[in-house]
């Protein structure tokens, strides 16, 4: 993998007489983000120059592979950037008004963006993982090595180098500019911290690197004692160093150095940067922070809640935001360290909380929200996906985990392989981890040749000096928690002597596929005595300990012991057979430890509920393990596919058919475990009749439909009758012929096919009365009742619909029962006095000497007279 000090200009425009440059036209931006291969969507060129000096912070969302820019008065995304090929990977941003730059932790690509133009100026290569980190101060930039020691200044305007680097030892800590403009670095193998100043950089990117200029290393302070585990915040004007060995927190400012000794029960933490007179000091095992003044620790605070996933708490306009990351909340502090306020999170994950241009921003990258928080303390809610241009929503964001169960806590145990290495008047001695026991060990204690020295619980290796040649010594380390110290464990007795061998002139790394790293370096030259054994450190950020001994050239490290992910460099020292250890060899190169993916996390699988043959997959990203996730393999049934997103779907499987879902994620080491689930394609319906009933001219059939996990449609139907849609439950169909019998047919249709189920049922038989009642005298009298030839009278009954005597059916008396099937139109007849002046053109048909027609003026129907109940026939 490339260094720092192999970073080289990969892609640059032509270069420009000054870094601050005017406007360009739209048009122009288009060319330029067409040659670059970004999207920006949202303001014009012109707009974008304008806003960039408004209060605005570009906020980084991992799911969609943009950034996207939040103005803080507004509290909305004015302009979102897709970076092409970043999607779920881990980004750090540094930015001011003028520029961006961006470094993508899995790939290790850093990028210069000119906000005002929308220009890549340059991209670069470093080595993927944690271990570099990028600074930007106004037009100074600086990409720190903390695992090589190297800070190297590059002009922002094309990442070329500036000058000459600054070296220290291997792993650093801190990386980050002060108020002022300086750049802050922590030596814990020396306990010192020191501060850098950019060159100015020359009026023109490409004469950068041979200017003459290089940056200055202008002040160095000792903080704590040689091999202390330190935390770096900067400050307004200096720097605050947190000594986790010591327990104290060091200021420096004005050339002064101020220590304060805290109260701590565990590993505490900061912000990497901290506005304000005071600086926050996190303690997450206890939610506890620790408010440490100009004039010492002055105050505290407990955060509520549960669990150690607490964010470093901020500074900001006289109140200290903390964020939860279990739960996705922030609360908020008052200067006397009351909970004010309570800020809910919709999501559970990385929170990011940044102070700048006047505004806290608060970014959860792996969500759609942000929140922007004012001098004021009136805090708004942000979509970062506002407007969706994009596209479809990222998979929903899994639920938290349940909370891990505590685990019984008590003093760690004693350190393993405790080893010491004579040197000339001094010794080395290195051990591996002890057993924490449930409260993460604070340091670690050595004592001997009638020392007592502390040692950060991240270093594991400390040099004893002041020894006498000749004499014998034996060491004993223990480790200390919270609970307090563990039994001590004794090393191998060592004389110190002037005969000590060489080192190992070179040593190179190999990272491998399986999560190893293998270490190699030549036979070191004994000097008269034979070389026993090699001891390897490990040096990342901020940390140097033991990786192990070989009585080999080589040393392989197993896969587990070094994080994935994390860059790391390596030095051995030569031990010959009488106990006399050499220096440290050069440092390796640097390697980042990896392994196949983790197995997909959440995954969930469904069916497709509106297309046959289908199904639908989605998951949660798994842990990349050290390279970048390159696609996942999806199988389906035995139906494989390969995809770059966290979802698909799959079709071309059979309807109703069970499958299982394996999916694995691939990585530069190969394909991880599988998480599998199981899912249905969408099956044909099932339709199951529970019941039927009708009325003179309708019916009703009930029902139950099985969708087969789609979205089903109903409809009843019977020969001679339109379909009747309706739910998937009851269908009533109307206009039947009174007391008929019926085969109803209910259909049920999905993605997948029709399902069916018939019922038998008959309407309900009508009634009406034949109805003409004689008037009081004369002719009337007897109307109803005579049988004259050729004369009329009430409820004839006829063939057809006319009062034809040659069709005549017959004659009722008043108040016979008729049963009746339908009407039709014809001939008008009025009822007068007989049937209350009753006058219609419908006739009935009823059940008379077969099925004939009466005048509906001479029937009335059962249940209200209503003709319209009748179907036409």
């Amino acid at each position: 993998m490339a260094s720092i000090d192999d970073a080289v200009q990969t892609e640059a425009p032509r270069s420009r007489s000054r870094l601050r440059g005017g406007l360009v036209t739209v048009g122009t931006v288009a060319a330029l983000l067409a040659a670059m291969g970004l999207t920006v969507l949202g303001l014009g060129a012109a707009d974008n120059a304008v806003a960039n000096y408004d209060a605005s912070s570009w906020l980084w969302s991992a799911a969609r592979s943009e950034l996207a820019r939040v103005n803080g008065v507004t509290a909305r995304v004015d302009t979102r950037t897709e970076i092409p090929g970043a999607r779920q990977h881990p980004m750090q941003i540094t930015q001011t008004d003028r520029l961006l730059i961006l470094r993508d932790l899995q790939t290790g690509q850093v990028s210069s963006l000119d906000l005002a133009t929308l220009q890549l100026s340059a991209t670069t290569r470093t080595t993927p993982g944690l271990g570099v980190s990028v600074a930007l101060h106004e037009d100074a930039a600086f990409v720190v090595d903390a695992v090589q020691g190297i800070v190297r200044q590059l002009d922002p305007r094309s990442l070329t180098p500036v000058g000459e680097p600054v070296r220290y030892p291997p792993g650093i800590t801190g990386g980050t500019f002060d108020g002022k403009g300086r750049l802050w670095i922590a030596v814990p193998s020396q306990g010192t911290v020191s501060a850098i100043t950019a060159a100015k950089l020359p009026s023109a990117p490409a004469s950068a690197a041979g200017a003459g200029l290089s940056p200055q290393r202008v002040e160095s302070y000792d903080v704590a004692d040689a091999s202390h585990e330190l935390v770096v915040s900067t400050l307004d004007d200096g720097v605050a160093v947190l000594d986790r060995t010591a327990g104290k927190l060091v200021r420096v400012q004005h050339g002064e150095v101020h220590p304060t000794a805290l109260t701590l029960s565990g590993p505490a933490a900061l912000p990497a940067r901290t506005s304000g007179p005071r600086v926050p000091v996190t303690v997450t095992a206890d939610r506890r922070v620790l408010l440490v003044g100009d004039g010492g620790q002055e105050s505290g605070f407990t955060v509520p809640g549960e669990g150690d996933r607490l964010r470093p708490a901020v500074a900001w306009a006289n109140r200290f935001y903390c964020a939860d990351e279990a739960t996705g909340t922030i609360y908020s502090f008052d200067a006397a360290g009351q909970l004010v306020e309570t800020i809910r999170g919709r999501a559970n994950g990385p929170l990011e909380l940044e102070v700048r241009e006047n505004h806290l921003f608060i970014n959860s990258p792996d969500s759609a929200t942000a929140r922007v928080v004012d001098d004021k303390h009136q805090v708004r809610e942000v979509n970062k996906y506002a407007n969706d241009v994009l596209g479809g929503d990222p998979p929903p964001v899994p639920p938290p985990p349940p909370p891990p169960k505590k685990p019984r806590v008590g003093k760690p145990s004693a350190p393993r392989s405790v080893t010491a290495a004579a040197g000339n008047a001094q010794a080395r001695v290195s051990w591996r981890p002890a057993a924490a026991n449930g409260a993460e060990i604070i340091k670690y204690v050595v004592q001997g040749a009638g020392q007592r020295l502390e040692v950060g619980a991240n270093q594991r290796a400390v040099e004893v000096k002041g020894l006498t040649n000749g004499e014998t010594y034996r060491f004993a380390v223990h480790a200390v928690n919270a609970k307090g110290d563990g039994p001590p464990r004794n090393s191998n007795p060592v004389t110190p002597t002037a005969a000590v061998p060489d080192p190992p002139a070179s040593v190179t790394a190999q990272e491998r596929p399986d999560g190893t790293v293998l270490v190699k370096w030549p036979a070191a030259n004994g000097q008269g005595n034979t070389i026993a054994r090699y001891a390897v450190t490990a040096s990342s950020a901020g940390t140097n300990a033991p990786a192990g001994e070989s009585t080999k050239t080589e040393l392989v490290v197993p896969a587990g012991e070094l994080e994935f992910g994390t860059q790391y460099a390596f030095t051995v020292v030569a031990v010959n057979s009488k106990g006399a250890g050499s220096a440290a060899s050069p440092v390796s190169n640097t390697v980042v430890p990896f392994a196949a993916p983790g197995r997909p996390l959440n995954l969930r699988a469904g069916t497709v509920a509106n297309q046959p043959g289908a199904v639908t997959v989605q998951w949660a990203p798994a842990e990349a393990n050290g390279r970048p996730v390159t696609k996942y393999l999806v199988d389906v049934g035995g139906r494989v596919s390969e995809v770059t997103d966290t979802r698909t779907t799959v079709t071309g499987l059979g309807n109703g058919q069970n499958v299982t879902v394996r999916v694995k994620a691939v990585n530069e080491a190969g394909p991880g475990p599988e998480a599998t689930a199981t899912a249905r394609t969408v099956a044909e319906p099932r339709v199951t009749v529970t019941g039927s009933s009708s009325t003179a001219t309708g019916a009703t059939v009930t029902f139950t439909v099985d969708a087969g996990g789609g979205q089903a449609t109903c409809t009843l139907t019977t020969t001679g009758e339109p379909a009747k849609a309706g739910a998937c439950s009851s269908i009533t169909m109307t206009g039947l012929t009174p007391g008929t019998n019926y085969t109803f047919t209910v259909t049920a249709s999905n993605a997948a096919g029709k399902g069916t189920a018939t019922r038998a049922q008959k309407t309900q038989p009508l009634y009406g009365i034949a109805t003409c009642r004689n008037g009081a005298s004369g002719p009337e009298a007897s109307y109803c009742t005579r049988e004259i030839p050729g004369e009329r009278n009430g409820n004839e009954i006829f063939e057809v619909t006319r009062q034809d005597n040659d069709r005549q059916a017959g004659w009722v008396p008043n108040g016979r029962r008729l049963q009746a099937y339908c009407k039709k139109s014809g001939e008008e007849v009025y009822a007068y006095i007989y049937n209350n002046d009753k006058r219609s053109t419908w006739w009935v048909q009823v059940n008379y000497e077969g099925k004939n027609y009466i005048p509906w003026a001479w029937l009335n129907l059962e249940g209200g007279d209503n003709i319209n109940v009748l179907p036409t026939c």
